[in-house]
């Protein structure tokens, strides 16, 4: 069977042989004078004891025994069975042959009698003749003894420790000094009479009164023979062990009747222990349960809370505590997870092997409810990193067009300031005709201005309405700011067009006009406006996600930058407009008054803003390469991550292909093969590093705002969701091995039978993994035996009750376990517990706490229904009901 036999088992199954006991007497050949008195009186009471049945006594041992007649008559009344006919000659030769049919029968008994002959026994020989009657008494009265896998003298033992253990100044060792004081003797009466023994009464100094009482009750109320003297027991340094044990295997005898109630008693000990067991599992599952789904309760709101924060940092914030939760508080709520389903299936395992109904979790805490909340609570965690990411995303963006609305709205205010007090002036109306056409042309030139301006105020609109649409936490102020950029510019609008009618009406009175200076302003004006918007460009702000993008901007900036060379053409154009001015001014003796009068934009102011725009060039060249440097350092971090996810990826694939060979191909034993799955365990969980280092590149991706990867499928969702998958399935497979082990203990299969089950569901299960569907079933149990349709069709509906057509390992380990085991039943309980109660349909509590341990009594009481049938008396409980919901109900 594969199993070792323990010390104390093995010499329950294979006690001495009447030889090595018979060399314990030879050892004993020269007896202690007091002991060989003590023996004589023993064995001679314990002769007559029997002899008496069929009306006759002896003596002298050594004497009455010497012609094999009494011999011979008293193994006839301890055996039940007749001997061959004595002989009746008064000759040595009859006595002999009279003995030696006695010793033949003893031998036939698989008694071998080692120097003793039946010439020993005829001539007298009283060493001898107790040592025969040992024999006899070893081999009728204690050999059959047997308590909790002990025989013999160690199971005599056994029950006197047992039955004397609630006893104070008692402590059976042994089968000499322990019995000295008579307390022992005493406590084994009371424990089956406590009517006929006021042992409270009984002093440990005075052992002479208590032998005396133990005896004298013991022949009075138990019809055990007195076989020895108080006096010779107490005055003996060591009484003689075989006295004593025959002694005591007398009261054995006569409380045998007690022992099948104490055979009862240890049975429903063993179911009780068990339901008490299944019990705390099926709270500690419930707690394990509540706890989870709690947590689950509580974390799902906060993964579906789509609170918007006004900022990265803020999004930031909440993607950190996401990563805390993923990293430090959801990891032993997956081993919280695993640990569950582990535990219900040894419940499961626990119950089918103690004959006990399925446990059935209470609503709603199914394993099945568990995953799917665990399912859900996944779902809202994909959901809230994808929003958070979308939130980043949207947030990054708003924060760039705010920042570019400010900047625009800046510089359109700027421009604007003091426009509607030089519109509204009526300077005009006291000027001459040139300083009119003056002012006309500079009004020219101020529209020209104007339409230049259009396009920013339409950007700043464009700007706000797509904060408007992205919910800009300030939208309110970036509304107000623009609405009041509209109002504005209308209000220009329009006051331009009431300046130019005031102009033009005077228009016939005006003559001349300077042609340079206006060639120039209107020159000067677009080229001033194009300053303005490459400066404003050079300046913009900009984000990109990959190198593409900032090239791209690269690109531009160079295709800008090849314009200059042009554009500088152009200010030295418009700056020698005014040069030629300056030049016919001189040649003709005019006397300039000032600026010019079409236009505010002054050579200096040119070549100041030219200056400023050449000087952020190079600014602008910086940014873009420092920013090209950026999405190269992403880049390598999105190759870095691919790099260790896909290792990881092919890692986790390889491990759970492996798992899957593992669980079908174990070999040894099934602790050699739970030693090894730990092992195998064990190396997985060394892989750790490389997944927190795997982490670790995906927190800088998050960090660095990365949120593609053209180089690797793998994500960090996926790889998570792989590696906690592996890791349950390393555990259910121990927890199977675990099970099995369980299931073989229990049931009392071995090594090979479990082999022989495995290696058969296997052969015949190739295709279909887990489970064997019917034909191949079918197969599987031709090769270990069975037969018939019939037989077939009986065991499907034990290992497939609801015909889905597939069969488990585990349904049909339980069906072969069960076809080849013995398991208590409620019927085996309920016998148990009515040996207990006399035969009586009820039980008493008094009755329940004298033959069962505190807390199993206790138990019994607590859920025993008062008895209610016609013989009920007060206190009366039901012990047949409750050991039917033993079995019947999984709520007891």
């Amino acid at each position: 069977w594969g199993r070792r036999i323990s010390r104390k088992t093995y010499s329950a199954r294979y006690p001495k042989t009447y030889m090595e006991q018979e060399n314990d007497w030879d050892r004993d050949l020269l007896l202690d004078p007091a002991w060989e008195k003590q023996q004589r009186k023993t064995f001679t009471a314990w002769c007559n004891s029997h002899l008496r049945k069929a009306g006759t006594q002896i003596e002298n041992i050594e004497e009455d025994f010497r012609d094999g007649l009494k011999l011979m008559l008293l193994l006839e009344v301890i055996s039940g069975e007749r001997l061959p006919k004595p002989e009746r000659g008064k000759m040595r030769v009859h006595k002999i042959n009279n003995v030696n049919k006695a010793l033949d029968f003893i031998a036939s008994k698989g008694v071998k009698l080692v120097s003793i002959g039946a010439e020993e026994i005829v001539d007298g020989n009283a060493k001898m003749t107790l040592g025969m009657i040992w024999t006899i008494i070893l081999r009728f009265a204690i050999q059959d003894i047997s308590v909790e896998e002990t025989s013999a003298k160690e199971g005599l033992l056994l029950w006197c420790q047992r039955k004397t253990a609630p006893y104070k100044n008692v402590n059976v060792q042994n089968f000499h000094i322990s019995w000295k004081d008579g307390l022992a003797f005493n406590a084994l009466i009371h424990r089956h009479r406590p009517d006929l023994i006021d042992y409270d009464s009984l002093r440990k100094d005075d052992p002479v009164t208590n032998l005396n009482n133990a005896f004298e009750v013991a022949e009075k109320h138990l019809d055990i023979p007195k076989m020895l003297d108080a006096e010779d027991i107490v005055n003996t340094a060591r009484p003689d062990e075989k006295a004593i044990m025959t002694y005591v295997s007398s009261f054995y005898h006569a409380f045998s009747g007690a022992q099948k109630a104490e055979t009862a008693a240890n049975r429903i000990c063993k179911v009780l222990a068990v339901n008490q067991e299944n019990e705390q599992m099926m709270e500690d599952y419930e707690k394990l349960a509540s706890d989870l789904l709690e947590w689950i309760r509580r974390t799902i709101p906060w993964l579906e809370n789509r609170t918007q924060e006004k900022t990265v940092n803020d999004m930031q914030a909440k993607q950190e505590d996401f990563r805390d939760y993923r990293c430090v508080h959801k990891p032993p709520k997956v081993q919280e997870k695993c640990q569950l389903e582990i535990s219900f299936n040894t419940l499961q395992t626990k119950l089918r092997l103690s004959n006990r109904p399925a446990f059935m979790p209470s609503e709603g805490r199914l394993v099945s409810d568990i995953n799917g909340a665990w399912h859900t609570l996944e779902g809202a965690e994909k959901g809230y990193e994808e929003w958070i990411l979308s939130e980043i995303r949207r947030l990054e963006r708003l924060e760039h067009l705010a920042e570019k609305f400010h900047q625009k709205a800046a510089i359109h205010e700027s421009w604007t300031d003091g426009k509607e007090a030089m519109l509204t002036q009526k300077d005009y109306e006291t000027s001459t005709l040139s300083e009119v056409k003056a002012l006309l042309r500079k009004h020219e030139a101020f529209e020209s201005d104007l339409a230049a301006h259009q396009d920013r105020v339409e950007q700043i609109a464009a700007i706000a309405q797509e904060l408007n649409e992205l919910d800009y936490y300030d939208s309110a102020s970036v509304n107000a700011r623009c609405q009041k950029i509209c109002d504005q510019w209308d209000v220009l609008g329009a006051l331009t067009q009431s300046r130019k009618e005031s102009l033009e009406r005077t228009e016939k009175q005006l003559e001349s006009i300077d042609e340079l200076y206006l060639e120039y302003a209107k020159r000067a004006a677009p080229f001033n406006n194009w300053m303005e918007g490459a400066m404003e460009d050079l300046q913009d702000m900009f984000i990109v996600h990959n190198i593409e993008e900032i090239q791209g901007l690269i690109t531009a900036h160079e295709q800008f930058k090849s314009t200059l060379t042009e554009a500088n053409k152009e200010r030295e154009a418009i700056q020698s407009i005014q040069a030629e001015v300056q030049k016919i001014a001189q040649s003709n003796g005019i006397k300039l008054s000032g600026a010019n009068p079409y236009t505010t934009i002054t050579p200096e102011s040119i070549d100041s803003k030219w200056e400023k725009a050449m000087a952020m060039v190079p600014l602008r060249d910086n940014a873009l390469q420092d920013e090209l440097n950026k999405q190269n350092s992403n880049d390598t971090l999105r190759a870095t991550f691919a790099t260790q996810a896909n290792t990881v990826g092919a890692y986790i694939q390889e491990k759970m292909e492996e798992i899957g060979r593992i669980s079908i191909e174990m070999n040894g034993t099934l602790e050699d093969q739970l030693t090894n799955l730990k092992e195998y365990q064990k190396s997985i969980m060394s892989y750790m590093p490389e997944i927190n280092k795997l982490e670790g590149y995906h927190q800088l991706i998050q960090e660095a705002l990365i949120f593609d990867n053209q180089y690797t499928s793998y994500t960090m969702e996926h790889l998570r969701v792989g590696w906690e998958q592996l890791l349950t399935t390393i555990a259910r497979t121990i927890n199977e091995v675990e099970n099995q082990i369980l299931t073989r203990d229990a049931k009392g299969i071995s090594q090979e039978q479990l082999y022989e089950y495995r290696a058969s569901f296997n052969h015949f299960d190739k295709v279909r993994g887990p489970s064997s569907g019917v034909m191949e079933f079918k197969a599987c149990l031709i090769s270990l035996g069975y037969d018939g349709d019939g037989e077939f069709a009986r065991i499907m509906g034990i290992v497939d009750p609801n015909g889905t057509g597939a069969v488990t390992f585990q349904a049909f380990i339980d069906f072969m376990s069960t076809e080849t085991t013995d398991t208590d039943t409620a019927d085996q309980v309920i016998a148990s517990f009515k040996i207990l109660a006399a035969d009586k349909n009820y039980i008493t509590a008094e009755e329940l706490r004298r033959e069962l341990p505190p807390d199993q009594a206790e138990y019994c009481i607590a859920r025993m229904a008062p008895y209610t049938g016609p013989d009920a008396v007060p206190g009366a409980l039901d012990y047949m009901s409750f050991s039917t919901a033993l079995y019947g109900e999984s709520d007891l």
